[in-house]
């Protein structure tokens, strides 16, 4: 059994995201620092995700037509030509806003192809590698935090020695040699299939799972919520909070990084015992601590060193949910409609991203920072304790043999 092709797709993921999150600081700060708007910061943040959610809902399909490898690639060479263009245009003759907001949509639609297609081909490279479902899911999200961890100071100090503008190009050659590495040394896995009746009968297989799968559908629902806050926070309340009261794009860095770096030892120790813990329990316990109290505590503005220690306790905490929820879908989701499913999935759970970041960016302009931050914090308290009150939560713990029965 080779590891290699797995390591691969870990090591091209990690740049992947690596560059995304190099983007998401770079774009708002230089909305910020051009217009000084957090209205207009945050469309430009909600565009974007609108494309993405619009990419994954339509790019599932695709994605089992063209092959999961081919649609990865596909996707890292198109953010990297998007990205690029930012720069190249700013420097050319300036960059109107409504150029930005094409360009935001444009990257939006690259992303969620990639994302999806990487996570489809898992299955069977853990299958093929002889790695358990728990710690490799565990590394898939361990090196996806840790590129996060790299890539938010990194941006932060790159922003504050060269300029937003250059961080972009760092941004697009971390795409390219991601879309390298994967046509070179991951192969071909998964169906590729003719679905009859094409496109509609694809999706309409992916909803029809969805349906009958009660656990799946909570899930989805529970974190389209969530991730509408955190893009809230963070697209808008925390660039906004770095400009305007703690004045550093480093500090900005430090925030992303800190709780990316934290998560990313949170996610090795789950690996680590994880396969001893039960998992609604541990899901639940660490997405309530995790969530609102980010929230409370900038709301308060304890200063810097205070934030940072309550995004590190938040980040270990965080580690375990996302390998919680990618071995529910490796043991639930058949693998003939897993790209089906999980672009809607994906479609689903950031729909909400956009609105959040809009909202954020209008409420703080009209009701300021501090209680934009406290009514957000209060919605992520009410929709993380859904999984510690409905009953459907209970088969997070059932077994794989149970789930196929």
């Amino acid at each position: 059994m080779s590891r290699v092709p797995l390591v691969a797709l870990l090591g091209a993921n990690a740049l992947s995201v690596c560059g995304t999150t190099m983007t998401f600081l770079a774009v708002p700060w230089f909305v910020l620092q051009t217009t000084g708007s957090p209205a207009r910061t945050g469309l430009v943040a909600g565009v974007e995700v609108a494309g993405a959610v619009i990419a994954a809902l339509l790019g599932g399909p695709v994605i089992d037509r063209m092959g999961r490898r081919r649609s990865s690639v596909v996707s890292d060479l198109a953010a990297a030509a998007v990205v690029a263009a930012i720069p190249v245009l700013f420097a050319v003759g300036g960059l109107p806003f409504g150029v930005l907001l094409v360009l935001a949509a444009a990257l939006g639609l690259t992303r969620a192809p990639g994302e999806t297609a990487r996570w489809a081909m898992m299955a069977s490279l853990i299958t093929s590698s002889g790695v358990s479902a728990e710690r490799a899911s565990s590394a898939y999200d361990g090196v996806s935090r840790g590129a996060r961890m790299v890539g938010a100071p990194l941006a932060g100090v790159l922003i504050a020695v060269l300029g937003p503008q250059q961080v972009l190009l760092v941004d697009a050659g971390t795409f390219l040699v991601s879309a390298l590495i994967i046509g070179l040394l991951v192969p071909e896995v998964g169906t590729a299939e003719e679905s009859e009746g094409g496109y509609r009968e694809r999706m309409r297989r992916g909803f029809a799972y969805l349906r009958g799968d009660r656990l799946m559908l909570a899930i989805m629902v529970m974190v389209m919520v969530t991730n509408l806050l955190d893009a809230a926070l963070s697209s808008v309340l925390i660039p906004v909070y770095a400009n305007d009261i703690l004045h550093s794009s480093v500090a900005l860095g430090l925030i992303v990084g800190v709780f990316g770096g934290c998560a990313m030892a949170g996610t090795m120790l789950y690996a680590w015992v994880g396969l001893r813990l039960p998992r609604r329990i541990t899901y639940t316990v660490a997405f309530l601590l995790v969530g609102a109290p980010r929230y409370f505590v900038m709301a308060a503005e304890p200063g810097l060193a205070v934030i940072l220690v309550t995004m590190a306790v938040s980040g270990l905490l965080c580690g375990a949910i996302n390998p919680i929820l990618g071995v529910v879908e490796y043991e639930r989701v058949p693998d003939d409609v897993r790209p089906m499913v999980l672009g809607v999935i994906s479609a689903a759970v950031l729909v909400g991203a956009p609105i959040g970041a809009v909202a954020a960016g209008l409420a703080v302009e009209v009701v300021g920072l501090g209680p934009t931050l406290v009514v957000a914090g209060v919605a992520y308290l009410a929709a993380t304790v859904c999984p510690a009150v409905f009953p459907v939560w209970r088969e997070m713990d059932a077994k794989p043999e149970l789930v196929a029965r």
